[in-house]
C-alpha cells in the first residue's frame, strides 16, 4: 500500500511521484547530469518539488534547494556557486530570477498549481508555463523511467540561510544505503518518525530541516504528507484535524503565531491525533514552550542542529520540564562538548563554544570554502557558532549565536534572552535584540520590534515591563518600531540586514 501526498486538492500516491521522479531522472541524464553535478530547485512546497529532489538524487546529483523569496542577484549568485546543470523553476516566479540565471543552465518550469497560486496572490496568467520555455511536466513523459542501479546519494546541498554573509553551500559526502541508515539514525529519533505517519509540512523545503524531514517521510513510509502552500496559523489546525495529523516539525515562530489566535479559535480545532510535534531552528521562549504543552499536551519535542552537523541533541517535554530552558541531551552516537577559548572543556554550567558530530555521520565541506570548513573544527568536532553550558545532567543550554552576542561596557549580554522576554510582550508580533555602535560602552543594545497588529509601538510601555522581567542593563538603549522584520519562513532572522546600517565603515569585533 502506498502512501500519498496531497497539496491543496490534489492526492498523488507517492509511488506515482516516484515513478515520475525516475522520469525525471532520464531526462536529467540526457542534459548532462550525472554524479556530484547540481540540480536547482526554486520552487515552493509542491509535489514537483518531491519529484526533482528525487529524480536528482537517482543519479547522485546534489539538489539545491534555493530560498524562494530570493531576487535575481542573490538565486544568481547561489546557481554560480553550485555550479548548476538545471534549474527547476515555478513559472510565476522565473521573472523575478530570469536576469540572474547563469548562461548554459537547462530551465524547466513547473506550472504554478492553484492552491499556491491562491496562497501567494498569483494571477492566473503568470501561474501557467511562458511560451518558449520547457514545460516540467510535458518533458517528464518524454522519458521512460531510470533503470540503473542505485549509486550513493549525496542528498540536498543546502545553502545556509546567509545570516551573516554571502551563503554557503553544505556538501556532504555521498552515502549509500546502509550507511545512509548510520547517518539518519539521531536524526530519524529526533524527529520521531517511524512508518504510516500522518503529516504537515508547514514550512518551506529549501531548508535543511523540512526539507530532511519530508525526505526521510517518504523513505519511511508515510501515509499522508501534507503540504502547506504556506504558513498560516489556523490553516495548520484545520489541517491536524481533517487529516488526523500525528507528526509536526514546527518552529517557535509558528507557535507564537498559533498561541496569539483568540482563544475560541483555537479551541475550535481538535488537535487530539497529534503524538509528536518537534521544533527546532530558533531559540523558543519558555512561557511559549510552556503554553503549547499546556495547549497540545505533552506531544511537543524539541533538538538541536544545523545543516552541518544534523541533529546532535533532543529533550521530550518531560526532559524540558525537568530542566527548563534545555534544548535536549546528546542522542546516541553523538558527541556534545562545550569547550573554552583556549579549547579545553568548560565546566558544569559554564557557557562556552558548543561543538558536536555526529559519530556515525558523513563529513561535509562548504562548497568551494574548505578553509571554513576545517576553521570549524576542534578536537574532531564541529561548531556551528552558538554558544552555550551543559548542565549536571548532560543537557545543554544555549545563550545565543557568537555572532549575535553584544559586548556592552566589558559585560557579554545575550539577545536571544531579551527576545524572549519582548515576545511575550501583547503588543509585540515580532522583535529582534542586536548591539550597535556606542562611544561610552562600545556596543549598546538596540530592539528593532514590530507591533502587534491591533497595537502602536509605545516604547515607554515596553521599557516599563521589560524592567520587571530584566536586569537595567539588558533592557535596551534604543528602541525602533517596524512594520514587518526580515525573518525566513524558516523562522531564522535576518540580524545581518537590521544590523548593517548601523555599523556602516566600522568594523565589529566579537
Amino acid at each position: 500500500m502506498s502512501g500519498t501526498l496531497i497539496s491543496g486538492a490534489r492526492v498523488v500516491p507517492i509511488a506515482d511521484m516516484q515513478v515520475r521522479a525516475a522520469r525525471a531522472a532520464t531526462g536529467l541524464a540526457a542534459l548532462g547530469v550525472g554524479r556530484g553535478d547540481a540540480v536547482a530547485l526554486f520552487l515552493r512546497n509542491d509535489i514537483a518539488t518531491f519529484e526533482a529532489g528525487a529524480a536528482a538524487g537517482l543519479l547522485g546529483a546534489y539538489a539545491v534547494p534555493i530560498n524562494f523569496h530570493l531576487v535575481a542577484e542573490e538565486a544568481g549568485y547561489i546557481l554560480r556557486d553550485c555550479g548548476a546543470r538545471v534549474l527547476v523553476v515555478h513559472a510565476d516566479l522565473l521573472p523575478r530570477i530570469e536576469d540572474g540565471i547563469p548562461g548554459g543552465v537547462t530551465v524547466l518550469v513547473v506550472a504554478t498549481p492553484e492552491e499556491l497560486a491562491a496562497a501567494h496572490g498569483v494571477d492566473e496568467d503568470a501561474a501557467g508555463v511562458p511560451s518558449g520555455w520547457v514545460d516540467w511536466s510535458d518533458w517528464l513523459t518524454r522519458f521512460a523511467p531510470w533503470a540503473a542501479a542505485p549509486v550513493p546519494a549525496p542528498g540536498a546541498m543546502i545553502y545556509t540561510s546567509g545570516t551573516t554573509g554571502r551563503p554557503k553551500g553544505v556538501r556532504r559526502t555521498p552515502v549509500n544505503e546502509s550507511e545512509m541508515l548510520a547517518l539518519y539514525a539521531p536524526i530519524i529519533t529526533a524527529l520521531g518518525l517511524r512508518p504510516w505517519i500522518r503529516t504537515v509540512i508547514p514550512a518551506p523545503l529549501y531548508h535543511s530541516a523540512p526539507n530532511t524531514y519530508a525526505a526521510l517521510s517518504v523513505r519511511l513510509g508515510a501515509e499522508k504528507i501534507v503540504l502547506m502552500p504556506r504558513f498560516e496559523p489556523e490553516a495548520l489546525l484545520a489541517l491536524i484535524e481533517t487529516h488526523r495529523i500525528t507528526h509536526v516539525q514546527t518552529v517557535p515562530t509558528m507557535f507564537v503565531r498559533l498561541l496569539k489566535l483568540p482563544e475560541a479559535v483555537r479551541h475550535r480545532y481538535d488537535v487530539s491525533s497529534l503524538e509528536f510535534v518537534v521544533h527546532a531552528a530558533a531559540p523558543c521562549p519558555r512561557e511559549v514552550k510552556q503554553a503549547m504543552i499546556d495547549w497540545w499536551g505533552p506531544v511537543i519535542n524539541e533538538y538541536y542542529g544545523a545543516t552541518e552537523i544534523g541533529s546532535v541533541v533532543f529533550c521530550s517535554a518531560a526532559d524540558w520540564m525537568a530542566h527548563p530552558g534545555t534544548v535536549g541531551r546528546a542522542l546516541p552516537g553523538v558527541d556534545v562538548r562545550v569547550f573554552d577559548e583556549t579549547g579545553a572543556d568548560c565546566p558544569v554550567g559554564v557557557p562556552g563554544d558548543v561543538y558536536a558530530r555526529n559519530l556515525a555521520g558523513s563529513d561535509f565541506t562548504y562548497h568551494g570554502d574548505d578553509a571554513k570548513r576545517q576553521r570549524a573544527e576542534l578536537h574532531g568536532l564541529i561548531s556551528v557558532g552558538d554558544i552555550g553550558y551543559l548542565d549536571a545532567d548532560g543537557f545543554l543550554h544555549l545563550c545565543d549565536r557568537r555572532t549575535d552576542m553584544v559586548i556592552s561596557g566589558g559585560v557579554n549580554i545575550y539577545p536571544a534572552e531579551i527576545e524572549s522576554a519582548l515576545v511575550q510582550l501583547p503588543e509585540v508580533a515580532d522583535c529582534a535584540v542586536f548591539g550597535v555602535p556606542d562611544d561610552e560602552l562600545g556596543e549598546a543594545l538596540l530592539a528593532c520590534v514590530q507591533p502587534a497588529f491591533d497595537t502602536s509601538g509605545d516604547e515607554a510601555a515596553i521599557r516599563t515591563q521589560l524592567r520587571a522581567m530584566l536586569a537595567g542593563y539588558k533592557v535596551p538603549k534604543r528602541i525602533v518600531f517596524m512594520d514587518q522584520l526580515p525573518r525566513e519562513d524558516s523562522g531564522k532572522i535576518f540580524k545581518r540586514k537590521l544590523r548593517e546600517p548601523y555599523w556602516a565603515g566600522r568594523e565589529r569585533r566579537i
